[in-house]
């Protein structure tokens, strides 16, 4: 798998195709407000690469606009890693200092990963836009559940009503593959309501995965058997509770 064999299977027309290179320096200066994020992009990234806009003019899918958010292009990158690379770091500078929502596709050695974000209207700097929330990330590997879901990541495949239900549509793509990856199930999105029941199930499974990692540090330093016993119960409840979790997924 590489981030080329992503951006085939996207099935892009040639009219949307810009393929530049986006030089450092113009990343530094538009998405790295410390010190330490200019020495992660100069030191970590060896290509930042945009592969492509998609607008209304190159993929015949209306733009969107309201009062919270505007949708008139999705850019898609290629960025490809230094092995000393800060990647969660680095994926989060990409898609804050790109004004528009980006499908990225990040490579590292063998590694490959996707993430997308959505974007709105800064409340208090007109024309600015920020991240509306974390992205959603995940990481792509070999096997039958990763060449089903290439074949269901086309443009063909996506709503087209506009570019905002467009960029909600692949990130269910996203989040389709992430619940895979647990149940070894791969079902893509079919409806709105689906992707949002699908999406609370992801950050419940990831919560619940936390809880129960902390307890069980918190279990092997206990020194009184009576409170690890009730840790170990606490942490077989919550197990119980992941397992009915992971069904919903």
């Amino acid at each position: 798998m590489t981030a080329a064999d992503v951006i085939a299977a996207l099935g892009l027309p040639p009219e949307s195709r810009v393929e530049q290179r986006v030089p450092k320096k113009l990343l530094v200066e538009n998405g790295a407000p410390t010190t330490a994020d200019k020495r992660h992009i100069n030191d970590g990234i060896e290509e930042l690469f945009w592969v492509a806009a998609l607008k209304p003019g190159t993929i015949g899918v209306p733009e969107y606009r309201d009062a919270t958010r505007e949708y008139l292009e999705i850019a898609v990158l290629t960025l490809t890693l230094r092995p000393e690379a800060k990647l969660s770091r680095l994926v989060e500078l990409i898609h804050r200092a790109v004004p528009y929502p980006v499908f990225l596709v990040a490579e590292a050695g063998t590694a490959v990963g996707i993430s997308l974000a959505h974007k709105r209207l800064a409340q208090n700097e007109a024309g600015r836009v920020v991240l509306d929330a974390v992205p959603v990330a995940c990481a792509l590997g070999a096997g039958q559940v990763v060449g089903d879901w290439l074949a269901g990541l086309s443009l063909a495949a996506q709503p087209r009503t506009d570019l905002l239900t467009l960029y909600r549509g692949w990130i269910g793509c996203v989040e389709a593959l992430l619940a895979a990856q647990i149940t070894g199930r791969l079902a893509m999105p079919n409806d709105a309501a689906a992707q949002e029941a699908r999406r609370v199930a992801l950050a419940d499974h990831a919560r619940l995965q936390r809880d129960i990692a902390a307890l069980r540090a918190q279990a092997e330093k206990e020194r009184q058997v009576n409170r690890r016993v009730e840790l170990n119960l606490e942490i077989k409840r919550l197990e119980a509770e992941l397992s009915r979790q992971r069904e919903m997924l």
